[in-house]
């Protein structure tokens, strides 16, 4: 009895548990923030990029496009972009169609939970 009442009396001083994240885990989030970079320097990446591979320019353009590039933020390089599973942030065997990983669609396609999809029978 007496622990009931102390239960409810600290639900009603403290706070409720934080809601949970909407990514898996802090992997995922920074895969999300270097999406996030790399899709707002895209642009200006391309650019930098088409002056520092243009050979008929003078070395010197190249070279300050060099330091421009290198200016940017690490994370802006979509090569650093990894490919996760959504539900499990599982980096690899990840089905790129569906974004989930090897095991994830196949526990899927085993109980019909992914429409068209068929385990193979012959």
């Amino acid at each position: 009895m007496a622990a009931a009442a102390l239960r409810w009396a600290l639900r009603q001083v403290l706070p409720a548990a934080p809601a949970r994240s909407y990514y898996v885990d802090w992997r995922m989030l920074r895969d999300v923030r270097r999406r996030r970079l790399a899709y707002e320097y895209a642009d200006e990446r391309l650019r930098i990029n088409a002056i520092r591979k243009n050979t008929i320019l003078p070395r010197e353009l190249q070279e300050v496009a060099d330091k421009e590039i290198a200016d940017l933020p690490r994370d802006s390089c979509p090569v650093r972009i990894r490919n996760r599973c959504v539900l499990t942030s599982r980096p690899r065997g990840v089905r790129r169609r569906w974004r989930l990983s090897r095991i994830v669609f196949r526990h899927f396609a085993d109980h019909a939970q992914m429409s068209g999809i068929q385990r193979a029978m012959w």
